[in-house]
């Protein structure tokens, strides 16, 4: 199965996509996709650049799933705003094409703690477990490592999580727990 995982910024949103062999993680690729080339105030642009970047990876790669990470609440209203809509710009761009993947959401939490052992991980700890779990040469960026990261949590939780869902009746407030790794 392919998986990409996609880490909403506004200035850069990053992209992994690994293929899972049963338990074993396969590097495929990743990188970045940058706005600078809107103006700073020009959100529609930077938006729309986020949009049609999430697009070209979905069809340059065909993932069959995707993990996108859930927004935290800045101590800035603004940036949380800000950083919501690129999310949604990135989540539109995954489900825009008639083979959309099937979209999961984590939070940087569950990530760290999926790829590291624990919620509190530092960047260079995700960077050096992502490169070493991938067998990558080198360590991939900042949000390049993030994106893996979330592909390799989806890969470790998702079939979990969907055979949880499976066999077990919940109610409302668990299956949201539950759906798509999504934490309320």
């Amino acid at each position: 199965m392919r998986i990409l995982g996609i880490d909403p910024g506004l200035q850069t949103t990053g992209f992994g996509v690994i293929e899972t062999d049963g338990p074993r993680l396969h590097y495929v690729a990743s990188g970045t996709i940058k706005t600078r080339e809107a103006a700073q105030g020009d959100l529609p642009t930077r938006l729309k650049i986020i949009y049609e970047g999430v697009r070209e990876v979905v069809s340059r790669y065909e993932p069959q799933e995707a993990s996108v990470e859930i927004v935290f609440v800045n101590v800035n209203p603004q940036s949380t705003l800000l950083l919501g809509q690129a999310r949604g710009a990135a989540i539109a761009g995954l489900l825009s094409l008639s083979t959309s993947p099937q979209v999961s959401e984590y939070t940087a939490l569950q990530m760290k703690k999926a790829v590291v052992g624990h919620g509190h991980a530092a960047k260079a700890q995700i960077r050096q477990m992502v490169m070493r779990l991938l067998e990558l040469p080198r360590e991939p960026n900042n949000d390049a490592s993030d994106a893996l990261g979330l592909a390799i949590c989806h890969a470790h939780a998702g079939s979990l999580m969907a055979q949880i869902a499976k066999k077990t009746e919940l109610n409302r407030r668990t299956h949201a727990q539950i759906k798509g790794g999504r934490v309320y």
